[in-house]
């Protein structure tokens, strides 16, 4: 059931990434049921003193989806779900996706403005939120939205402890977690869905105009999660700190939170990317990996002279985000005491990483290569010079969301998407990204 709107591969195309292994027909909640069975036991996610094995959070997937099915929320319809990092945000978007629904993942910085354009473009039927968060009324916000919406009927919020969640439709106890009672105690079947569906969107990250809308598809996102954990070599015995927003494609699937469950690890969250509570974190779960922005990484290194921050379990730091200036690039390694991980991509799609084994000047001076052999690049300018980069690739859409006009200047008549990034490849094949024509960032709050 791809989304109306959206821009599916030629089917050609598809059958050839099928055949090559890249896409294998699984769809995320179908993934979550063979991670928890593979790991049952295993601590999957941790916030605090929460701590939920893999059976745990597989079981409060299935409450919730049943929990949002007695709601009202019926397959094929899009929901925002525009929380921070915690074990709800994780839990509600399996959940909206087990039961067949679309969730929308919007920065939790978002205001009015933004959150008005992504429902009425995706003619989203509910918003998941937190009821106030740090000092905005989140609850309050979605009302006011709901109110000109000819679509937004259903709010359900996530009260902070001592907060009141107001007279909204919320869940029961204020959060997100079903009590047992409401639902039967039966597994909840997956929603009957195709890997080929879209999975959820992601929102372009561009600072001058409305938020794009991205659909990512079960296959397409399943194999940028195994395709990256394979090049950072993840594996149950790793811990993952994430502190950049989980709605960003880094934090989320570059391998991020759902590679590193994927993988069988331990997913930390943290509600953003201060150093002092960063730093703890790491010590205290003995964070093996994690992923930041240039700008982060800058305030990470100027806080290490003097905390006393025991860091030694880090094995990578993935940068992403951002151009990474080669100055900065070594300070890492004799900084932090790890491998660092240069990685380039968006949400569109395209990621290029270094290889932990390259040499150091490819690591200091270069975004790496693209993850996957079946990604396609071309430079427009003459061999060797800065160009244009276009790409397409078996995790790279062919299309923005309801924006024919805008796709027919973004992308080529055969499929390549016009980044807007200025680059350029090394005789060895890296990538080189020296800028771009407009301001696009990941947000950090």
């Amino acid at each position: 059931m791809a989304a109306n709107g959206f821009t599916p591969w030629p089917e050609e195309t598809a059958l050839a990434y099928r055949r090559a292994g890249y896409w294998q027909g699984r769809t995320l909640p179908e993934l979550l049921h063979d991670w928890a069975a593979a790991h049952g036991p295993r601590t999957a996610l941790v916030q605090g003193a929460t701590r939920l094995t893999y059976f745990q959070l597989d079981r409060r997937v299935n409450r919730m989806t049943a929990g949002l099915r007695l709601r009202g929320v019926a397959p094929g319809k899009r929901v925002v779900v525009q929380l921070p990092n915690s074990p709800e945000s994780v839990v509600a978007v399996f959940a909206l996706m087990r039961g067949g629904a679309v969730p929308v993942l919007a920065p939790v910085t978002h205001r009015e403005p933004e959150i008005t354009h992504v429902a009425a473009e995706t003619e989203a039927v509910g918003y998941i939120g937190p009821a106030v968060h740090r000092g905005f009324d989140h609850a309050a916000m979605a009302a006011r939205v709901a109110a000109g919406s000819t679509s937004l009927r259903r709010i359900f919020t996530v009260a902070a402890p001592g907060e009141q969640a107001g007279g909204f439709s919320v869940l029961p106890g204020g959060c997100l977690a079903f009590p047992l009672h409401t639902v039967d105690e039966a597994p909840v079947p997956d929603r009957r869905l195709d890997a080929s569906d879209v999975a959820f969107f992601l929102l372009s990250g561009g600072t001058t105009a409305p938020p794009r809308l991205i659909g990512r598809t079960h296959d397409d996102y399943a194999y940028q999660l195994r395709s990256t954990a394979e090049l950072l070599g993840l594996g149950p015995e790793d811990v993952c700190l994430t502190a950049l927003p989980a709605h960003s494609n880094l934090a989320l699937g570059s391998p991020g939170i759902l590679g590193t469950l994927a993988a069988g690890g331990t997913v930390v969250l943290l509600g953003d990317p201060e150093p002092d509570t960063a730093f703890a974190a790491i010590a205290r779960e003995r964070v093996t990996v994690t992923a930041v922005t240039p700008s982060v990484a800058v305030r990470w290194l100027d806080a290490l002279d003097g905390a006393g921050a025991d860091l030694g379990s880090l094995r990578v730091l993935q940068i992403g985000g951002g151009r990474l200036a080669p100055d900065l690039a070594a300070r890492i390694e004799p900084g932090f005491g790890c491998r660092l991980q240069q990685v380039f991509g968006r949400a569109e799609g395209l990621l290029t990483v270094t290889r932990l084994d390259d040499p150091r000047d490819v690591l200091l001076t270069t975004q790496g290569r693209p993850v996957s052999p079946a990604d396609e690049i071309r430079i427009d300018a003459p061999g060797g010079e800065a160009g244009e980069l276009l790409v397409r690739g078996p995790y790279t859409p062919r299309g923005y969301y309801r924006s024919p006009e805008h796709n027919a200047r973004a992308f080529t008549p055969d499929g390549f998407h016009r980044t807007g990034d200025r680059a350029r490849l090394t005789p060895e094949g890296n990538l080189v990204v020296e800028g771009r024509a407009e301001d696009v960032v990941i947000h950090e709050g």
